[in-house]
């Protein structure tokens, strides 16, 4: 996408900045992660861009580790994060030291990466979980990845749904829902 649109993640970081200077509630995604595990938790910011939900939950308390593709958003989240650590990576060649109590991947993430990779994501994110731990992925219908698509790829890296949300504040799955939280689980211990 930067490849393509050189001006895409300026525009991307000043939106969020425009919508936070405006009063947006920017932090739904992160209050249900910190509301997921205990306060200290290790989480896992897939797809971090400047670090808007992992900065969150740094502040409250948690050991964030973001990874994101494009350095100018990483840039942006060491400067407005130093708490956090903040990787330049892609998601398909994750291999961080350790294991997560909690992931996150918000913001359409799953939907910008290349088709061909989605299942091996999925597979990586689920190799980090520790177990217990849970995988909380969410994104559009309208982004080119069909839901279920998007859990059949998620059985086959071996991950299965505990809870299918339509949006980060709680709300029920439905046939009829146009975002889709997933909370995932690995299917057997890794």
């Amino acid at each position: 996408m930067v490849a393509e649109n050189p001006e895409h993640s300026r525009r991307y970081i000043q939106r969020f900045r425009d919508l936070a200077a405006g009063g947006m509630d920017l932090g739904g995604e992160a209050r249900m992660i910190d509301a997921m595990v205990g306060r200290g938790s290790r989480i896992l910011d897939a797809g971090c861009g400047t670090g808007r939900v992992g900065g969150f939950l740094v502040d409250a308390g948690h050991d964030v580790v973001g990874v994101d593709l494009d350095p100018e958003l990483i840039a942006v989240a060491r400067e407005e994060h130093p708490k956090g650590e903040w990787i330049v990576g892609d998601l398909a060649d994750l291999d961080v030291p350790g294991k997560f109590d909690a992931m996150v991947s918000a913001g359409n993430v799953m939907t910008f990466v290349a088709p061909g990779t989605r299942v091996e994501i999925l597979r990586r994110l689920g190799a980090h979980l520790r177990p217990g731990g849970r995988l909380a992925v969410g994104f559009g219908a309208d982004r080119g990845y069909d839901f279920d698509a998007f859990l059949a790829d998620a059985a086959a890296a071996g991950l299965r749904p505990d809870l299918l949300l339509s949006t980060w504040d709680l709300r029920p799955f439905t046939p009829e829902s146009d975002f889709l939280v997933a909370l995932l689980t690995p299917t057997s211990s890794t």
